[in-house]
């Protein structure tokens, strides 16, 4: 019986659980952001920017920088997705980041897939976000 309780809470630190807080009560964790690789199309290199917040900006995840591949700089930022904050609740667990960056088949735009599954189209030389 230990050995399966052990089980149970190492499984549920595998899948940020809920951890207990300083009185005990179970408090919800959400896991890191995906670890996105960045990827390149038509010279120009594409990454998530997972806290959005932390760069003064609505939210976090939902954002793609355009860098100069030579250099890292960043030439603009865009929005691919609004995500909706419901203040009753804490606002780790509702962030909702981008889990992949794709080429599309023409090879001249971004797809962007979030944590949810939903898929963006972003052609980079108007900067429109279509949703597939």
């Amino acid at each position: 019986m230990l050995l399966l309780g052990a089980l149970l809470i190492a499984q549920g630190s595998l899948f940020g659980a809920a951890a207990a807080g300083d009185d005990g009560m179970p408090r919800a964790k959400r896991v890191p952001p995906p670890n996105v690789a960045p990827i390149t199309i038509d010279d120009v290199e594409f990454a998530a920017i997972p806290f959005g917040k932390a760069r003064g900006l609505g939210q976090n995840g939902g954002y793609v920088a355009a860098r100069d591949p030579a250099t890292g700089k960043e030439i603009w930022m865009l929005k691919v997705y609004d995500v909706v904050y419901d203040p009753k609740l804490e606002g780790d667990v509702q962030d909702v980041f981008i889990r992949s960056l794709q080429k599309s088949a023409s090879g001249h735009e971004l797809v962007v897939t979030d944590e949810r599954g939903r898929r963006y189209l972003v052609d980079p030389r108007t900067r429109i976000v279509r949703q597939q």
